[in-house]
């Protein structure tokens, strides 16, 4: 009987020493709870895409969400005519940036950052094309009736001048 009762004892004492550690857990806040890490979160959805000017003849499909906790968000960007691309965007805490790398099936990378401002994230970086040739890219995420907008320009001599690259719009994919 002493055995048994000596059981129990241990087995409370772990049931406690579990529940204490759980609680401990769920007070500790998540590594990406904050409200800049949540900045980008209007952009995630089941988009359909197309360029503002093209008459809402849909080129993509587009879908974002968060991953790894909460602290990326990812983009899967399939267009209608086989380019798939890839972005991985986060909050950089340490930095106080966001961060996005966008890469292709065409072997394209880009890398751009920045922050939001008056509500609309903008990141700006470089392109870095065949032969050494590097193009500046600025873009803009903003919500615009029920979707997202973005658009691009682009800049061959450092800023000084730009250019317009594109203007999408993405909407609610309608199966």
């Amino acid at each position: 009987m002493a055995r048994r009762q000596q059981f129990l004892l241990f087995a409370v004492a772990a049931l406690a020493s579990l529940a204490s550690g759980s609680a401990a857990a769920a007070d500790k806040p998540a590594a990406c709870a904050t409200p800049e890490h949540h900045q980008l979160d209007f952009w995630r959805g089941d988009w359909d895409s197309h360029d503002v000017d093209a008459g809402g003849k849909i080129n993509a499909r587009c879908r974002v969400q968060a991953i790894l906790g909460g602290c990326v968000i990812h983009e899967l960007y399939e267009q209608t005519d086989g380019l798939v691309g890839e972005s991985f965007s986060l909050y950089d805490a340490a930095r106080g940036v966001w961060h996005q790398s966008w890469v292709t099936n065409g072997g394209q990378l880009i890398e751009v950052e920045g922050k939001l401002a008056n509500g609309k994230m903008v990141l700006e970086g470089d392109m870095h094309g065949k032969g050494g040739k590097v193009t500046r890219i600025h873009a803009v995420w903003y919500p615009q009736d029920g979707g997202v907008r973005e658009t691009a320009t682009t800049s061959s001599d450092g800023g000084k001048t730009w250019q317009p690259l594109y203007d999408i719009l993405f909407e609610p994919h309608k199966p």
